[in-house]
Protein backbone atom coordinates (compact mmCIF):
# COMPACT_ATOMS: atom_id res chain seq x y z
CA UNK A 1 0.00 0.00 0.00
CA UNK A 2 2.85 2.41 0.85
CA UNK A 3 4.49 1.87 -2.55
CA UNK A 4 1.13 2.33 -4.27
CA UNK A 5 0.47 5.61 -2.46
CA UNK A 6 3.97 6.89 -3.13
CA UNK A 7 3.55 6.13 -6.82
CA UNK A 8 0.21 7.97 -6.95
CA UNK A 9 1.07 10.88 -4.66
CA UNK A 10 4.80 11.46 -5.01
CA UNK A 11 5.46 14.99 -6.25
CA UNK A 12 1.75 15.87 -6.42
CA UNK A 13 0.76 19.37 -5.36
CA UNK A 14 -1.99 19.02 -2.77
CA UNK A 15 -3.91 21.66 -0.83
CA UNK A 16 -5.26 20.66 2.59
CA UNK A 17 -7.70 23.16 4.10
CA UNK A 18 -7.83 22.92 7.87
CA UNK A 19 -4.47 21.19 7.52
CA UNK A 20 -3.21 22.29 10.94
CA UNK A 21 -6.22 20.76 12.69
CA UNK A 22 -6.82 17.37 14.27
CA UNK A 23 -7.54 15.24 11.18
CA UNK A 24 -6.00 17.72 8.74
CA UNK A 25 -2.54 17.60 10.31
CA UNK A 26 -2.55 13.80 10.10
CA UNK A 27 -3.59 14.00 6.44
CA UNK A 28 -0.78 16.50 5.79
CA UNK A 29 1.75 14.29 7.57
CA UNK A 30 0.80 11.16 5.64
CA UNK A 31 0.91 13.05 2.34
CA UNK A 32 4.38 14.38 3.13
CA UNK A 33 5.51 10.84 3.92
CA UNK A 34 4.41 9.85 0.40
CA UNK A 35 6.43 12.66 -1.17
CA UNK A 36 3.59 15.08 -1.93
CA UNK A 37 4.12 18.83 -2.03
CA UNK A 38 1.57 19.94 0.55
CA UNK A 39 0.06 23.37 1.13
CA UNK A 40 -1.75 23.74 4.45
CA UNK A 41 -4.47 26.43 4.45
CA UNK A 42 -5.75 27.23 7.95
CA UNK A 43 -7.02 30.20 9.95
CA UNK A 44 -5.62 28.69 13.19
CA UNK A 45 -8.82 29.28 15.14
CA UNK A 46 -8.25 25.79 16.52
CA UNK A 47 -5.47 24.29 14.40
CA UNK A 48 -1.92 24.57 15.72
CA UNK A 49 1.18 25.53 13.74
CA UNK A 50 3.30 23.09 15.76
CA UNK A 51 1.27 20.20 14.34
CA UNK A 52 2.67 20.83 10.84
CA UNK A 53 5.72 23.09 11.14
CA UNK A 54 8.20 20.20 11.31
CA UNK A 55 6.90 18.43 8.20
CA UNK A 56 9.13 18.28 5.12
CA UNK A 57 8.30 20.09 1.88
CA UNK A 58 5.24 21.87 3.25
CA UNK A 59 3.89 25.38 2.74
CA UNK A 60 1.67 26.92 5.41
CA UNK A 61 -0.82 29.65 4.47
CA UNK A 62 -2.94 31.49 7.03
CA UNK A 63 -6.30 32.20 5.45
CA UNK A 64 -10.09 32.16 5.64
CA UNK A 65 -12.05 29.64 3.54
CA UNK A 66 -14.73 32.29 3.04
CA UNK A 67 -12.30 34.77 1.45
CA UNK A 68 -12.47 34.40 -2.33
CA UNK A 69 -9.11 35.98 -3.10
CA UNK A 70 -7.24 34.02 -0.43
CA UNK A 71 -8.75 30.72 -1.55
CA UNK A 72 -8.23 31.48 -5.26
CA UNK A 73 -4.57 32.23 -4.56
CA UNK A 74 -4.12 29.02 -2.58
CA UNK A 75 -5.77 26.66 -5.09
CA UNK A 76 -3.76 28.11 -7.98
CA UNK A 77 -1.55 25.42 -9.52
CA UNK A 78 -2.69 22.76 -7.01
CA UNK A 79 -3.57 19.33 -8.42
CA UNK A 80 -5.72 17.96 -5.59
CA UNK A 81 -7.71 19.76 -2.88
CA UNK A 82 -8.69 18.08 0.39
CA UNK A 83 -11.22 20.20 2.26
CA UNK A 84 -11.33 19.71 6.03
CA UNK A 85 -11.59 23.31 7.27
CA UNK A 86 -14.68 23.74 9.45
CA UNK A 87 -16.03 24.90 12.76
CA UNK A 88 -16.29 21.45 14.37
CA UNK A 89 -17.43 21.68 17.99
CA UNK A 90 -21.17 21.03 18.21
CA UNK A 91 -21.92 22.99 21.44
CA UNK A 92 -20.51 26.15 19.83
CA UNK A 93 -23.05 25.81 17.02
CA UNK A 94 -25.99 26.19 19.43
CA UNK A 95 -25.04 29.81 20.07
CA UNK A 96 -23.28 30.80 16.84
CA UNK A 97 -25.33 29.27 14.01
CA UNK A 98 -24.49 32.03 11.53
CA UNK A 99 -20.76 31.42 11.95
CA UNK A 100 -21.23 27.71 11.37
CA UNK A 101 -23.21 28.20 8.18
CA UNK A 102 -20.79 30.87 6.95
CA UNK A 103 -17.71 28.70 7.46
CA UNK A 104 -18.99 25.16 7.03
CA UNK A 105 -21.47 25.76 4.21
CA UNK A 106 -20.43 28.90 2.33
CA UNK A 107 -16.76 28.21 2.96
CA UNK A 108 -17.18 24.83 1.28
CA UNK A 109 -19.00 26.39 -1.67
CA UNK A 110 -16.12 28.84 -2.03
CA UNK A 111 -13.51 26.07 -1.95
CA UNK A 112 -15.30 24.05 -4.62
CA UNK A 113 -15.99 27.03 -6.85
CA UNK A 114 -12.44 28.36 -6.69
CA UNK A 115 -11.12 24.85 -7.37
CA UNK A 116 -13.31 24.63 -10.46
CA UNK A 117 -12.17 28.07 -11.59
CA UNK A 118 -8.50 27.20 -11.06
CA UNK A 119 -8.48 24.72 -13.95
CA UNK A 120 -5.57 22.98 -12.21
CA UNK A 121 -7.30 21.16 -9.34
CA UNK A 122 -8.19 17.78 -10.80
CA UNK A 123 -10.18 16.49 -7.83
CA UNK A 124 -11.62 17.75 -4.56
CA UNK A 125 -12.25 15.60 -1.48
CA UNK A 126 -14.90 17.16 0.74
CA UNK A 127 -14.83 15.86 4.31
CA UNK A 128 -18.29 15.64 5.83
CA UNK A 129 -19.42 14.11 9.15
CA UNK A 130 -21.46 11.15 10.32
CA UNK A 131 -23.48 13.67 12.35
CA UNK A 132 -25.48 14.47 9.19
CA UNK A 133 -27.28 11.12 9.63
CA UNK A 134 -28.64 11.85 13.09
CA UNK A 135 -29.49 8.94 15.39
CA UNK A 136 -29.33 5.56 13.65
CA UNK A 137 -32.61 4.24 12.27
CA UNK A 138 -30.76 0.99 11.54
CA UNK A 139 -27.22 -0.26 12.09
CA UNK A 140 -24.69 -0.44 10.69
CA UNK A 141 -25.36 2.82 8.84
CA UNK A 142 -24.59 2.85 5.12
CA UNK A 143 -24.59 5.82 2.75
CA UNK A 144 -28.28 5.27 1.97
CA UNK A 145 -29.24 5.96 5.59
CA UNK A 146 -31.58 9.00 5.78
CA UNK A 147 -29.92 12.28 6.70
CA UNK A 148 -31.71 13.65 9.78
CA UNK A 149 -29.21 16.02 11.44
CA UNK A 150 -29.69 16.83 15.13
CA UNK A 151 -27.55 19.97 15.49
CA UNK A 152 -26.90 23.25 13.74
CA UNK A 153 -23.37 21.98 13.11
CA UNK A 154 -24.70 18.85 11.40
CA UNK A 155 -27.17 20.86 9.30
CA UNK A 156 -24.37 23.19 8.16
CA UNK A 157 -22.28 20.17 7.13
CA UNK A 158 -25.19 18.53 5.31
CA UNK A 159 -25.93 21.78 3.45
CA UNK A 160 -22.28 21.79 2.36
CA UNK A 161 -22.56 18.17 1.19
CA UNK A 162 -25.62 18.97 -0.90
CA UNK A 163 -23.98 22.04 -2.45
CA UNK A 164 -20.74 20.19 -3.23
CA UNK A 165 -22.61 17.30 -4.86
CA UNK A 166 -24.79 19.67 -6.92
CA UNK A 167 -21.74 21.55 -8.18
CA UNK A 168 -20.10 18.24 -9.03
CA UNK A 169 -23.10 17.43 -11.25
CA UNK A 170 -23.56 20.91 -12.70
CA UNK A 171 -19.94 21.34 -13.72
CA UNK A 172 -18.96 17.68 -14.19
CA UNK A 173 -16.24 18.38 -11.66
CA UNK A 174 -14.57 15.42 -9.87
CA UNK A 175 -15.61 15.46 -6.22
CA UNK A 176 -15.63 12.81 -3.47
CA UNK A 177 -17.55 13.22 -0.19
CA UNK A 178 -16.06 11.34 2.76
CA UNK A 179 -18.10 10.95 5.96
CA UNK A 180 -15.92 9.95 8.91
CA UNK A 181 -17.54 8.62 12.04
CA UNK A 182 -16.02 9.71 15.37
CA UNK A 183 -12.26 10.09 15.01
CA UNK A 184 -9.88 10.15 17.96
CA UNK A 185 -6.14 10.24 18.53
CA UNK A 186 -3.24 12.63 19.13
CA UNK A 187 -3.12 16.30 18.14
CA UNK A 188 -6.60 17.07 19.45
CA UNK A 189 -7.99 20.57 18.96
CA UNK A 190 -11.46 20.33 20.52
CA UNK A 191 -12.88 18.90 23.78
CA UNK A 192 -14.39 15.86 22.12
CA UNK A 193 -15.40 12.96 24.33
CA UNK A 194 -12.15 10.92 24.12
CA UNK A 195 -9.78 13.77 25.09
CA UNK A 196 -12.37 14.97 27.63
CA UNK A 197 -12.44 11.62 29.43
CA UNK A 198 -8.66 11.27 29.08
CA UNK A 199 -8.06 14.71 30.58
CA UNK A 200 -10.23 13.96 33.59
CA UNK A 201 -8.53 10.58 34.14
CA UNK A 202 -5.02 12.00 33.79
CA UNK A 203 -5.90 14.83 36.17
CA UNK A 204 -7.07 12.32 38.79
CA UNK A 205 -10.74 13.29 38.76
CA UNK A 206 -13.07 10.78 40.39
CA UNK A 207 -15.94 10.56 39.82
CA UNK A 208 -15.74 11.46 36.14
CA UNK A 209 -18.14 14.28 35.22
CA UNK A 210 -19.93 13.24 32.03
CA UNK A 211 -23.17 13.88 30.18
CA UNK A 212 -25.01 11.38 28.00
CA UNK A 213 -23.12 8.19 28.91
CA UNK A 214 -25.65 5.97 27.11
CA UNK A 215 -24.82 7.42 23.70
CA UNK A 216 -23.13 4.96 21.34
CA UNK A 217 -20.42 6.01 18.89
CA UNK A 218 -18.14 4.39 16.32
CA UNK A 219 -14.56 5.43 17.18
CA UNK A 220 -11.91 5.44 14.43
CA UNK A 221 -8.25 6.18 15.06
CA UNK A 222 -7.24 9.36 13.24
CA UNK A 223 -4.46 7.62 11.31
CA UNK A 224 -7.05 5.32 9.72
CA UNK A 225 -9.43 8.21 8.99
CA UNK A 226 -6.69 10.19 7.26
CA UNK A 227 -5.65 7.20 5.14
CA UNK A 228 -9.22 6.83 3.86
CA UNK A 229 -9.39 10.52 2.95
CA UNK A 230 -6.12 10.26 1.04
CA UNK A 231 -7.25 7.14 -0.83
CA UNK A 232 -10.41 9.03 -1.82
CA UNK A 233 -8.21 11.61 -3.52
CA UNK A 234 -6.70 9.11 -5.97
CA UNK A 235 -9.13 6.24 -6.56
CA UNK A 236 -10.99 6.72 -9.87
CA UNK A 237 -14.14 4.89 -8.76
CA UNK A 238 -14.56 7.26 -5.81
CA UNK A 239 -15.50 10.27 -7.96
CA UNK A 240 -19.10 11.32 -7.41
CA UNK A 241 -19.48 9.03 -4.40
CA UNK A 242 -20.26 9.58 -0.73
CA UNK A 243 -18.19 7.18 1.37
CA UNK A 244 -18.58 6.36 5.08
CA UNK A 245 -15.44 5.78 7.15
CA UNK A 246 -15.63 3.97 10.49
CA UNK A 247 -15.00 0.66 12.23
CA UNK A 248 -18.46 -0.87 12.36
CA UNK A 249 -18.19 -1.22 16.15
CA UNK A 250 -20.39 0.80 18.49
CA UNK A 251 -19.09 1.75 21.94
CA UNK A 252 -21.26 3.14 24.74
CA UNK A 253 -19.70 6.23 26.35
CA UNK A 254 -19.84 4.70 29.82
CA UNK A 255 -17.95 1.63 28.51
CA UNK A 256 -15.47 3.91 26.76
CA UNK A 257 -14.71 5.65 30.04
CA UNK A 258 -14.20 2.36 31.86
CA UNK A 259 -11.94 1.01 29.10
CA UNK A 260 -9.74 4.10 29.25
CA UNK A 261 -9.62 3.91 33.03
CA UNK A 262 -8.60 0.24 32.83
CA UNK A 263 -5.75 1.10 30.44
CA UNK A 264 -4.51 3.64 32.99
CA UNK A 265 -4.94 1.22 35.86
CA UNK A 266 -7.57 3.38 37.57
CA UNK A 267 -10.88 2.58 39.21
CA UNK A 268 -13.40 5.37 38.80
CA UNK A 269 -17.07 6.14 39.09
CA UNK A 270 -19.18 8.31 36.82
CA UNK A 271 -21.34 11.23 37.86
CA UNK A 272 -23.95 12.48 35.39
CA UNK A 273 -23.71 16.24 35.05
CA UNK A 274 -26.98 17.41 33.48
CA UNK A 275 -25.24 20.57 32.24
CA UNK A 276 -23.13 18.39 29.98
CA UNK A 277 -26.08 16.70 28.27
CA UNK A 278 -26.47 18.12 24.78
CA UNK A 279 -29.95 19.13 23.63
CA UNK A 280 -31.35 16.83 20.91
CA UNK A 281 -28.28 14.60 21.17
CA UNK A 282 -27.56 11.81 18.71
CA UNK A 283 -27.99 8.49 20.51
CA UNK A 284 -26.32 5.99 18.17
CA UNK A 285 -23.86 6.09 15.26
CA UNK A 286 -22.35 2.85 13.90
CA UNK A 287 -20.69 2.79 10.49
CA UNK A 288 -21.11 0.43 7.56
CA UNK A 289 -17.76 0.86 5.80
CA UNK A 290 -18.33 -1.78 3.10
CA UNK A 291 -18.33 0.91 0.39
CA UNK A 292 -14.95 2.22 1.59
CA UNK A 293 -13.62 -1.34 1.54
CA UNK A 294 -14.95 -1.93 -1.98
CA UNK A 295 -13.97 1.38 -3.62
CA UNK A 296 -10.95 2.48 -1.59
CA UNK A 297 -9.65 -0.93 -0.51
CA UNK A 298 -9.77 0.57 2.98
CA UNK A 299 -10.46 -0.96 6.35
CA UNK A 300 -9.44 0.20 9.85
CA UNK A 301 -6.09 -1.12 11.09
CA UNK A 302 -5.83 0.31 14.62
CA UNK A 303 -7.82 -1.47 17.35
CA UNK A 304 -9.63 0.47 20.07
CA UNK A 305 -7.26 -0.74 22.76
CA UNK A 306 -4.14 0.18 20.75
CA UNK A 307 -5.61 3.50 19.65
CA UNK A 308 -6.59 4.55 23.15
CA UNK A 309 -3.17 3.59 24.50
CA UNK A 310 -1.45 5.76 21.88
CA UNK A 311 -3.87 8.61 22.52
CA UNK A 312 -3.36 8.47 26.28
CA UNK A 313 0.41 8.34 25.84
CA UNK A 314 0.28 11.47 23.69
CA UNK A 315 -2.00 13.33 26.10
CA UNK A 316 0.32 12.54 29.02
CA UNK A 317 3.06 14.58 27.38
CA UNK A 318 0.75 17.06 25.63
CA UNK A 319 -1.93 18.20 28.12
CA UNK A 320 -5.12 19.15 26.30
CA UNK A 321 -5.14 22.79 25.24
CA UNK A 322 -8.12 24.16 23.35
CA UNK A 323 -8.68 27.49 21.65
CA UNK A 324 -11.88 29.39 22.51
CA UNK A 325 -12.95 31.20 19.33
CA UNK A 326 -16.44 31.87 20.71
CA UNK A 327 -17.77 33.47 23.88
CA UNK A 328 -20.85 32.56 25.92
CA UNK A 329 -21.95 29.12 27.10
CA UNK A 330 -19.30 27.07 25.24
CA UNK A 331 -16.50 29.06 26.87
CA UNK A 332 -18.06 28.65 30.32
CA UNK A 333 -18.53 24.95 29.59
CA UNK A 334 -14.87 24.54 28.68
CA UNK A 335 -13.51 26.68 31.47
CA UNK A 336 -15.46 24.77 34.13
CA UNK A 337 -13.52 21.59 33.42
CA UNK A 338 -9.87 22.65 33.58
Amino acid sequence: MTEYLSEKLGGRRILVTGGAGFIGSEVAQQLCQQGSKVTVFDDFSSGKIEYVSSLDDITVVRGDVCDRKEVASSVKDQEIAIHLAALPFIPDSYYYPEDFFRVNTMGSVNIVWQSIQSESVERLVHVSSSEVYGTALYTPMDEKHPTLPHSTYAVSKLAADRAVFAMHKEHRYPVVIVRPFNSYGPKVTQPYIVPEIASQLLNGRNPLELGNVNAIRDFTYVEDTARAIILASIEKQAVGETINVGTGVGVRISDLAMLMAKILGKEVNIHIDENRVRPYDVEKLICDFSKARRILNWSPKISLDEGFRMTLDWLRSHPARYETPFAGWPRVYRRSRY
